[in-house]
């Protein structure tokens, strides 16, 4: 006779690995993405809409469920629940700033696109509006210590548009992606104001230090820093922890940058 099923279920859980045992708890992706849309009909009522919910009620809501996914977060990270409340006022509270800036990026991608006939069709239209303006949610939280719900947000917005920007990534005022899909920006990568990207464009990690075993080390800084008044152009490739790019660069098309660039230049492929 072939195994039981039990033996079988048995043989599975005994295989996995010690950390990967099944959680207690753990944040609800599900929850999270619930939790970007409350965010969402809070900052840009009418534009974005969940469960017919007033402002007022997805305010009601974004309180209640980042006090709870904040919970599970950090009891799972190993960290005590009870900071969640404190970290879910700190978010709240940083509202108006994240709306700020979300106004500055509507503005930079509404003035870089000369298809862009509102901002009203940026914000409904622009998937790399969707992105960045996600991202900020995400990063306050990241900056707050809040684990594993930043990047659950980021990597929802990376899946709708194909956009993937880290949430500890630093990213400036008035940031324009065009087009957007294939950006990648890594955790470590530090964006000043005014920076427009184009669809393609890896700001990246050059390689990884390794430990005595062999393993890639965590941590560190591992991606570029870009100036302020930068355009990067479809499919360039901007890699390492010590390469910067000076304010206002110009990145050409289809480049592969990994030593920095001085204030002003201009850099693109030469093909033969």
């Amino acid at each position: 006779m072939g195994k039981t099923h039990t033996e079988i279920l048995n043989e599975i859980h005994a295989m996995r690995e010690p950390e990967l045992k099944v959680p207690k708890g753990i944040a609800d992706r599900k929850g999270v993405v619930s939790l970007i849309k409350e965010i969402q009909v809070v900052l840009l009522p009418g534009y974005f809409n969940y469960n017919n919910l007033s402002v007022e009620a997805a305010f009601d809501c974004v309180v209640k469920d980042l006090d709870e996914q904040a919970g599970t977060a950090l009891c799972f990270s190993g960290t005590s629940p009870m900071k969640a409340k404190e970290l879910t006022q700190k978010f709240l509270e940083s509202l108006p700033e994240i709306l700020r800036q979300i106004n500055t990026d509507i503005q930079a991608i509404y003035d870089g696109d000369p298809a862009a006939k509102t901002k009203s069709e940026v914000i409904i239209c622009y998937p790399g509006f969707y992105a960045i303006s996600i991202y900020r949610i995400a990063h306050v939280m990241y900056k707050l210590g809040i684990p594993y719900l930043p990047r659950i947000m980021t990597e929802y917005a990376h899946e709708k548009t194909g956009i993937d920007i880290n949430p500890g990534a630093t990213i400036g005022d008035y940031f324009c992606i065009d087009h957007g899909t294939g950006i990648v920006i890594g955790e470590t990568a530090v964006l000043g104001h005014h920076v427009k990207l184009y669809q393609g464009v890896t700001i990246g990690a050059k390689s990884f230090e390794k430990d005595e075993n062999g393993n890639p080390v965590k941590g560190g800084k591992r991606h570029p820093d870009i100036g302020n008044n930068v355009v990067i152009y479809a499919n360039a490739t901007i890699l390492g922890g010590d390469t910067y790019i000076g304010d206002n660069s110009v990145i050409g098309g289809n480049t592969w940058i990994i030593d920095s660039v001085e204030e002003g230049k201009k850099v693109y492929y030469k093909g033969k």
